[in-house]
């Protein structure tokens, strides 16, 4: 019996309990008399990792194996963010140059051929000359994929024709 009202009077007290909504609070890039550099904004301690980012990481660290489904979705990823800029066939002839746009490295070129993936995945997060990152746009795994298909693309355009199984060559034959 005793129990129900001291419950109710320590429920009713932390209700009353509330500090924390009258603290002062102080914008961010206002000064601030509370740190010693006066600053709101403070550089996170050495060692801080955001949520989320070792499982970014974690991804981004080992190359998954060049499977059909990863080829696929490269090429979706790639048709989606690259081929305004680069073209369809990575030749750096995307609709954007035509619009005044300066003109994206071809795929084929021999320094990017022998660039290795890490060169591509970097790219992607943090751009390049002209292009911007697209970290926040890109999922890292999607990112693999990418580059998965711009090595696609490369071999392709270095490909024999008399190297391909007969009926990619009557295909090709048929081409107009």
């Amino acid at each position: 019996m005793i129990r129900w009202p001291l419950l109710c009077a320590l429920l009713l007290g932390l209700v009353g309990c509330d500090d924390m909504a009258e603290q002062p609070r102080a914008a961010a890039q206002e000064a601030s008399t509370f740190f010693p550099d006066g600053k709101v904004n403070q550089v996170p301690p050495a060692g801080t990792v955001a949520r989320g980012d070792l499982a970014w990481e974690a991804v981004l660290a080992e190359r998954p194996a060049l499977t059909v489904a990863l080829m696929q979705h490269g090429r979706e990823r790639f048709e989606i963010y690259c081929t305004p800029c680069h073209g369809v066939a990575g030749d750096g002839n995307g609709t954007v140059v035509n619009r005044g746009f300066p003109r994206p490295p071809d795929f084929a070129e021999p320094r990017l051929v022998a660039a290795p993936d890490r060169h591509f995945m970097d790219v992607i997060a943090h751009g390049y000359g002209q292009m911007y990152s697209y970290a926040a746009r890109v999922l890292p795994a999607d990112r693999w994929a990418i580059v998965g298909y711009i090595r696609a693309l490369q071999f392709s355009r270095r490909a024999e024709v008399g190297g391909l199984p007969e009926i990619d060559r009557d295909t090709l034959e048929r081409l107009p």
